[in-house]
């Protein structure tokens, strides 16, 4: 079964726009080049030749990544989210409870994550150890060294 992927209208867009990139830009380019090293003769000692197949299945397989996002994206219409829960599109403020540090993190959709500017994925597995709690309440999100554990301090929509 493959689970829906939900994004925003804008990260929908961000994709489809990424596709078309791919596949009208980079793909002919490639395209070119493999015609090119193929007339340089003997296939099988040609490393040119190999290393433009190799990034042409490279690219394939992120275009088509891609393209089963857009096929199971789920458009989340914000206005009908609850506003007192950490939900998607939400801005969450957290306090780490082992080191009391304050962190600040917004759930976004595919296409639209920036791990260095705390856009995460809402489907990730801190983003789910995050939806449904209120401020105050405390989250347990499972990592490889454990489990983190984090008080929901803040609950923000802002506007993109």
């Amino acid at each position: 079964m493959h689970e829906s992927v939900p994004m925003t209208r804008e990260g929908y867009n961000k994709i489809k726009a990424e596709i078309s990139r791919m596949e009208n830009e980079e793909m002919p380019s490639i395209t070119e080049k493999l015609a090119a090293a193929r007339e340089e003769g003997d296939l099988k000692e040609n490393a040119e030749y190999h290393a433009q197949r190799e990034n042409q299945g490279k690219l394939q397989a992120k275009i088509g990544l891609l393209k089963s996002k857009i096929a199971r994206a789920t458009i989340v219409d914000q206005a009908t989210l609850p506003k007192d829960e950490v939900v998607f599109g939400c801005t969450v403020t957290v306090e780490d409870l082992a080191y009391g540090d304050e962190e600040e993190f917004t759930l976004v959709g595919a296409g639209e994550e920036d791990y260095n500017n705390g856009k995460i994925l809402v489907t990730s597995p801190f983003g789910q150890g995050l939806i449904g709690k209120k401020v105050g309440e405390e989250a347990e999100v499972e990592v490889p060294a454990g489990t983190n554990k984090f008080k929901i301090l803040k609950i923000e929509f802002r506007d993109a």
